[in-house]
């Protein structure tokens, strides 16, 4: 699909964060029917809001969707609980200020990796801290749901270089800590999810036990393994690429 990125405005913006400003990067297509939280990824170690400017302006443009992806803090220098904290203090400020700033209070989230990581801790935190249930629909992509690795993350030549990005997140004691793994967290009334993962990715596991958890707790989820795919496969341009895009597009248009 051809993307004419000159009807996307793209804006950056500040807000209060829990210790200063928090950076968010804008995506607003002409019409706005909801918005998306986005949370990058990168082992909470790199990566920036400002790395898939093209995957969201295709979003934004396919499902009608104002982009807000946020800028957290990363490890080791701000390391746990630096990125869940900015992550929920942007889904807050969205929640509070979505209808005036961009004139819808339809709320999606979703991210990819570390970013799906933090999109449920954000949702988790958002239902326990603040009473609020209004995302109708998480997009999480080969997404790190147990930070004490599952098992196709330990069979995997990468596994060191996951469990150095670990480390630098959080201490090896806490790996399994609910707040930071949410596998092993409450998962009820959560909104409905996509989980999108390769059959080649090291955190398959993540997603087809984070998927199961999910309904087990009451909660609507599909789970889509591309044979194949490696990790961060949807960003390849390959067809298999498109397809799982277009299923993402097709989820999300689904909760307008």
């Amino acid at each position: 699909m051809s993307i004419d990125v000159r009807r996307v405005p793209v804006a950056e913006r500040t807000i209060g964060g829990p210790d200063g400003r928090i950076s968010l990067r804008v995506f607003t297509p002409p019409e706005v029917r909801s918005v998306y939280l986005h949370l990058h990824g990168g082992g909470w170690v790199s990566g920036s809001a400002r790395n898939q400017d093209g995957s969201l302006i295709a979003l934004a443009t396919s499902c009608g969707a104002a982009v807000v992806s946020v800028e957290y803090r990363l490890a080791p220098k701000h390391p746990d609980p630096a990125a869940p904290d900015d992550c929920e203090a942007a889904a807050v400020w969205l929640a509070e200020q979505s209808m005036s700033e961009l004139g819808t209070d339809r709320l999606w989230i979703g991210g990819e990796s570390a970013g799906a990581q933090l999109a449920v801790l954000t949702l988790i935190r958002l239902r326990d801290r603040h009473g609020f249930l209004g995302f109708s629909a998480a997009n999480l992509v080969f997404g790190v749901f147990d930070l004490g690795l599952t098992p196709s993350a330990r069979r995997w030549a990468t596994t060191p270089d996951l469990d150095w990005c670990v480390d630098q997140f959080v201490p090896r004691h806490r790996r399994r800590s609910p707040g930071v793994s949410p596998l092993h967290a409450d998962l009820s009334n959560l909104p409905d999810a996509l989980f999108t993962v390769g059959s080649l990715d090291p955190l398959l596991d993540d997603s087809v036990l984070m998927a199961r958890r999910w309904t087990a707790a009451g909660n609507r989820a599909a789970l889509a393994v591309y044979p194949g795919g490696a990790h961060s496969f949807t960003s390849d341009g390959s067809e298999l690429a498109e397809t799982a895009n277009r299923r993402i597009s097709e989820f999300l248009r689904q909760h307008l």
